[in-house]
């Protein structure tokens, strides 16, 4: 087995940018999720409420994150806020300390999405701890769901797709790391892994929503509700439906495409039905 991809997304529910290597950070890969969108009251937006969001280019480059999106004028805001205006945020239960960095970006996020929103940015010196039922006391996430990272076979879209009439990319599910060369769904069963010199946690199937509905490219939500549809027929376990593994980092180190997999320990009682 080997590490086929890597990814990140500095905006949550924006565009993915492709890697060739990566560093591992306690929580995540650096620049992973490390900027959203926040309503009025302080409480996160994602494409399950507004799916155009999916369209926007967040890249960074050097000191600064280039915002694009269909029809918008190219925004450039520093990834080091100059005067940085503190506040608070929810995602999901959490409480999260959080930097505003740009009047500029939240007009321009405003437009993009005809409501007002604002951009909140996770600085390196903001900590928000992973749910403690399933990690260690000091594991930290960014502004990801709930998790690090998430890690999905190639195997596995490939048998969701064998069931589909129209097959998905692997966009649909916003890994960090794909990985080649296993069975379908054995990465429900991997409980410690090391890919190249780095060694994770496996730690929870990760559960999906409607946003694997949403076509990244325009925006808009599939009418015949799939390929979420497909997968409840034989994923639904109890909690949800579910598709890819949820890391926590258990070393630090670089990870590159083609990297050696190896699986340390495994579940086998962990396993979805397939």
């Amino acid at each position: 087995m080997k590490l086929a991809s890597i990814h990140i997304y500095p905006l949550k529910s924006g565009r993915p940018i492709d890697l060739a290597a990566s560093e591992v950070m306690p929580r995540g890969l650096p620049g992973d999720r490390r900027w959203m969108l926040v309503d009025e009251t302080g409480r996160f937006i994602t494409a399950r409420q507004v799916p155009r969001l999916a369209m926007v280019e967040a890249l960074l480059e050097g000191d600064v994150l280039r915002l694009r999106a269909p029809r918008m004028t190219e925004l450039a805001i520093p990834v080091q806020p100059a005067s940085p205006n503190h506040l608070m945020v929810t995602v999901w239960k959490d409480q999260v300390k959080a930097v505003a960095p740009s009047e500029a970006a939240d007009a321009w996020f405003s437009e993009w999405l005809g409501k007002p929103v604002r951009l909140v940015q996770m600085t390196d010196d903001i900590h928000r701890h992973v749910d403690p039922d399933y990690g260690r006391p000091g594991d930290e996430v960014s502004f990801a769901d709930g998790f690090p990272l998430l890690l999905i076979t190639t195997a596995s879209l490939a048998d969701l797709n064998r069931r589909l009439a129209q097959p998905v990319p692997m966009r649909r599910f916003r890994p960090n790391l794909v990985i080649e060369g296993a069975e379908p769904y054995a990465e429900d069963t991997w409980t410690r892994l090391r890919i190249g010199e780095v060694e994770f946690e496996g730690v929870k199937n990760c559960s999906r929503c409607v946003f694997t509905t949403i076509d990244p490219e325009t925006g808009t939500k599939s009418a015949d509700g799939e390929p979420l549809k497909t997968l409840g027929t034989y994923r639904l376990g109890e909690g949800g439906i579910y598709f890819g593994q949820n890391l926590i980092p258990r070393s630090g180190g670089t990870l590159r495409v083609g990297d050696p997999v190896e699986i340390l320990e495994r579940n086998p009682a962990l396993a979805r039905i397939g």
